[in-house]
């Protein structure tokens, strides 16, 4: 039950320590910087995890034009009510989740049509608001999503963004049914539980050679599970592309049935080659997937509860946010990498 406050807390620190974004190519520094006051309509949160997402590796690598700098990653949130501004309706100590999209204007056609995801005045957390690489955070609480207070918080972190990513990439599908998935990382493996929910055949495409990730799609369902440069049994009827190659499109369109749709789920992806017009004709699709709705964080983390989606995590302490950033960029992890602040402990 929530409670409106004019502006409740609980006693916390006036500091605490957050893993720093300062330039492109530098691995990210531990600081001790002052601890944030939210203002009216904001909500501060004890960070319980913060899941490493590949935008966050975007990011450090130099990949997104114009951060915040300096400026604290982390987006796929999960923290604890500690202090709320005026009109906030949000109780102190309840847990909440705080995704990619952190503000919008409501105000501009894509706002005032469902599609605050294309804002052009949106801000987002861990690029252009501190995000969650930190013992605590700021949250515009319109953009907060309410979650089970007794769920470990290092695996309800990665459904923050792996999961409302990989969902929004889904519906845009549309109903296809027999799915490709290229890229079996942190979002894919959440989408392939939703697949085997919803009884839709899918196959796994990773990089050649990677039989560990093969092995991990098979046993959530993956019908058949090769390389990039191995052809599937069948065609696909719709293609879900996580990883930020370009050239998949094109091997994607390959191997896509007539009226089938790409959806490329990535804020970055290098580039695009050329490709036969012959592959694309067929009425089939290409289209990429920008953000997230707060619509779609309701209809997903819903379905989550159903399902119910069991993330596979690897959990590191706060201070080590850039071995975990390195073992993503080096295809190091099956599912998602979880920061954890000191203090915080560790659930079984």
């Amino acid at each position: 039950m929530r409670t409106e406050s004019t502006h409740s807390t609980l006693p916390v620190a006036t500091t605490m320590q957050a893993m720093v974004f300062a330039r492109a190519g530098e691995p990210l520094r531990l600081r001790h910087v002052p601890r944030p006051t939210p203002v009216a309509g904001q909500v501060l949160l004890r960070v319980e995890a913060c899941g490493v997402c590949r935008t966050d590796l975007h990011l450090v690598d130099g990949e997104l034009p114009d951060p915040k700098v300096p400026i604290i990653p982390g987006h796929e949130i999960v923290g604890r009510v500690a202090s709320v501004g005026a009109g906030v309706a949000l109780a102190i100590g309840q847990r909440v989740g705080v995704p990619w999209l952190g503000w919008t204007c409501g105000e501009c056609a894509f706002c005032r049509s469902d599609r605050e995801n294309l804002c052009d005045r949106a801000r987002f957390t861990g690029y252009q608001i501190d995000g969650g690489y930190a013992e605590y955070t700021l949250a515009d609480a319109r953009f907060c999503f309410p979650l089970p207070d007794d769920g470990d918080a290092a695996e309800l972190a990665p459904l923050l963004c792996a999961g409302l990513i990989g969902y929004r990439a889904l519906t845009l599908a549309g109903n296809a049914h027999r799915i490709g998935i290229y890229g079996f990382g942190a979002a894919a493996h959440i989408i392939a539980q939703v697949l085997r929910h919803q009884q839709r055949p899918f196959v796994a495409i990773t990089r050649t050679g990677d039989h560990e990730s093969q092995a991990f799609a098979r046993a959530l369902g993956a019908e058949w599970a090769g390389g990039a440069d191995e052809p599937p049994p069948a065609k696909h009827d719709a293609a879900l592309i996580f990883a930020p190659a370009g050239p998949l499109v094109v091997r994607a369109l390959e191997q896509l049935e007539k009226g089938g749709c790409v959806v490329c789920a990535g804020i970055h992806m290098s580039d695009i080659p050329s490709f036969p017009y012959a592959i694309l004709w067929g009425e089939r699709q290409v289209r990429s997937v920008a953000n997230l709705t707060r619509r779609d964080g309701d209809e997903f983390l819903a379905l989550a509860l159903r399902v119910p989606i069991r993330t596979s995590v690897t959990r590191f302490a706060l201070r080590d946010a850039n071995v975990a950033l390195g073992q993503l960029r080096a295809g190091a992890l099956q599912g998602a990498a979880v920061l954890i602040p000191d203090g915080v402990a560790a659930s079984d």
